[in-house]
């Protein structure tokens, strides 16, 4: 029987005795709360079907306005369970019928849950983005422009163009591989995203690095002197973090409403 509430899942921890953060809110500005079951802890709030059903959430994702507030109510969450406690992050908009069905998924993927917290305890994730300039130097050609016509000139100019961009790319990619090797070895472990687009990132150079890196606690400093070796030859770095390991322990199953 449908009712007119799910329960919406943040993280899953293995600290059953461990409080919820205090008056810690999230989706749709509901309470957080916790469920107990097989030595493990899950945090959720209850959440309107009405928005979080299935036919409604495929309407609401379409809402970049909606989805942004839900994507960053989410994050607020995992950031504040992680604070307190080693958390493996659910990925967003994870919402089941009720308390029961997310007793039977901790049983169920006990063991899964169980080595994910093994493998991000004591560490955190960093985020490294890297930027190269999209504008190409001066072709050489353009001294030699008054020997030849407006429209041959101007093909010339072209063909110069993009063949000093596609140079500048590939080195820039390269540059990118080398960065991230170094980081990788540096970690426990990493991972390469899809580049976002330039409206999401807010910038205009080329982004050659979206990478992820899963770091000891005890080498967050030596990791951070590691980008700051890195920067520089035409390339800029931003480092974020640290997070909990969205990259790295999310949990990539969702259940039915």
């Amino acid at each position: 029987m449908t009712t007119d509430t799910g329960t919406y899942l943040y993280a899953v921890a293995r600290d059953p005795g461990l409080a919820c953060p205090g008056d810690l809110r999230g989706v749709a500005g509901e309470p957080v709360r916790t469920i107990t079951h097989a030595g493990l802890v899950a945090y959720v709030s209850t959440v309107p079907l009405d928005q979080f059903g299935e036919e409604p959430l495929r309407r609401s994702m379409e809402d970049l306005d909606w989805l942004g507030e839900t994507a960053r109510a989410h994050h607020h969450v995992v950031e504040a369970v992680a604070e307190t406690t080693t958390a493996a992050p659910v990925r967003l908009v994870t919402v089941y019928s009720g308390e029961e069905q997310i007793r039977q998924l901790l049983d169920q993927r006990h063991d899964d849950f169980a080595d994910m917290l093994s493998r991000v305890a004591g560490r955190r994730e960093w985020g490294v983005k890297a930027y190269a300039k999209t504008t190409a130097p001066p072709s050489s050609e353009q001294s030699r422009e008054k020997t030849t016509s407006p429209g041959t000139a101007y093909l010339k100019r072209r063909q110069a163009s993009l063949h000093t961009r596609e140079e500048a790319w590939r080195e820039a990619i390269g540059r990118a591989a080398a960065i991230h090797d170094t980081l990788a070895s540096t970690a426990v472990a990493s991972r390469r995203h899809r580049a976002q687009d330039p409206e999401l990132s807010g910038r205009d150079e080329w982004m050659v690095l979206n990478g992820a890196y899963l770091v000891d606690d005890a080498r967050r400093e030596e990791f951070a002197r590691a980008v700051e070796g890195l920067r520089g030859e035409g390339i800029e770095l931003e480092l974020t973090g640290p997070w909990a390991p969205y990259s790295f322990a999310t949990l990539e199953e969702g259940g039915p409403q």
